[in-house]
């Protein structure tokens, strides 16, 4: 277990040299959760000032795709007006990213859980990044599918509070496509990890079809505010089907699922989405969480929050501790305290990624809070 340098991964080689752990017949055991990214995804993660947010286009805190060419403007501008940040050697930490894979990593590396991407990545350097990264977290990325063309990369801007702005590239980027998917995909595995996104919804409806047919559970984020917002219908056409057995929403977002105006009651859009989910999830930021499953109804607060360096992937960081606990058959509230230190630990540094020594606190967070920590292999 751990986190390479700030170019995050070590060279690892290709897929199909990263195999799962396999049974006594010679096979691969399926991965216990896998991870739908139809385009593998680098992170360029930095600190920057005020002014430069200012000249970005789109809502600040919010997540809204950009060209290639914004891309390459916005990282020459972050280049010229970095701020310097105490726990890192260089200004910006590069990474696979994504919150799906933010999620199945974090699941892996300090879980211990078996977890599996299934997506596509490009033949590009970014391409080898993602795997190299991945594979280095035990990640299984034997249904990532390599593709001519590029990666996608996103920009995730901090300002000095720790809130983050995204601007992803994904229009050129390669993609799993629908009729890709086979069942041998899914077969043996216990959950399929989704995050919302409107560009891939054929191919989100076709994976969960399979994977129903398979027998796994599906887990499903909300994304961000801006998707809910201007996707809502066909977000609650995909709930109403009954194959969204857990969802994750942070409280923009969660605002948006009701359409609420000034005042908001995250109870009323917990009990939105328990209509159709078996466990519903809304996460609150400092104010920790709550969840629903059947009649039960939790309240859980948050962990480290006066340490935030950075909230990039503190809800994909909860979403891995909350699987865990499934996944462990854990109480509903146990879950819910998994997902609140694993969520703490990864903002404690920049990116989604959580170093070694912020896993070793999150275990120490767990076994203050009368949780087990999990059982580590070497």
């Amino acid at each position: 277990m751990g986190v390479p340098g700030e170019t995050e991964g070590t060279v690892m080689g290709a897929e199909a040299e990263h195999q799962p752990p396999g049974r006594a017949d010679g096979a691969a055991d399926p991965p216990a959760v896998l991870g739908l990214q139809v385009s593998a995804l680098i992170d360029h993660v930095a600190h920057v000032d005020w002014s430069l947010l200012d000249r970005v286009p789109g809502d600040r805190g919010g997540s809204q795709q950009v060209t290639f060419e914004e891309l390459n403007h916005i990282l020459t501008e972050v280049n010229a007006l970095i701020l310097p940040s105490s726990d890192d050697l260089t200004p910006v930490r590069t990474m696979a990213g994504g919150s799906v894979a933010n999620t199945i990593r974090g699941l892996s590396a300090g879980f211990g859980i078996s977890t599996g991407i299934i997506g596509a990545r490009g033949d590009d350097d970014q391409g080898v990044l993602f795997v190299n990264n991945m594979s280095f977290s035990g990640v299984d990325l034997t249904r990532l599918r390599a593709k001519k063309g590029h990666t996608a990369q996103c920009a995730c801007l901090v300002d000095a509070s720790g809130n983050r702005t995204m601007r992803p590239c994904l229009s050129s980027a390669v993609k799993l496509q629908a009729n890709e998917f086979t069942k041998e995909d899914f077969q043996g595995s216990k959950w399929l990890v989704v995050r919302y996104a409107q560009q891939n919804l054929g191919q989100i409806i076709e994976a969960i079809r399979v994977a129903k047919q398979e027998g796994l559970s599906v887990s499903l984020d909300l994304a961000s505010f801006e998707m809910v917002r201007d996707y809502r219908s066909q977000l609650v056409a995909l709930l109403e089907t009954g194959n969204i057995d857990l969802c994750f929403a942070n409280e923009d977002e969660a605002r948006e699922i009701i359409g609420v105006g000034l005042t908001f009651d995250p109870e009323e859009a917990l009990a939105f989405l328990s209509k159709y989910c078996k466990w519903a999830v809304v996460t609150l930021a400092s104010k920790g969480c709550l969840a629903k499953h059947g009649k039960q109804v939790v309240q859980v607060p948050a962990i480290g929050e006066s340490n935030a360096v950075d909230a990039t992937g503190a809800g994909d960081l909860f979403a891995s501790g909350f699987l865990y606990g499934l996944v462990k058959g854990l109480p509903l509230e146990e879950c819910c305290k998994v997902g609140a230190c694993s969520g703490g630990s990864v903002i404690r540094a920049l990116g989604g990624e959580v170093r070694p020594e912020n896993w070793q606190w999150m275990y120490k967070q767990m076994h203050a809070g009368g949780l087990v920590p999990p059982e580590l292999k070497n």
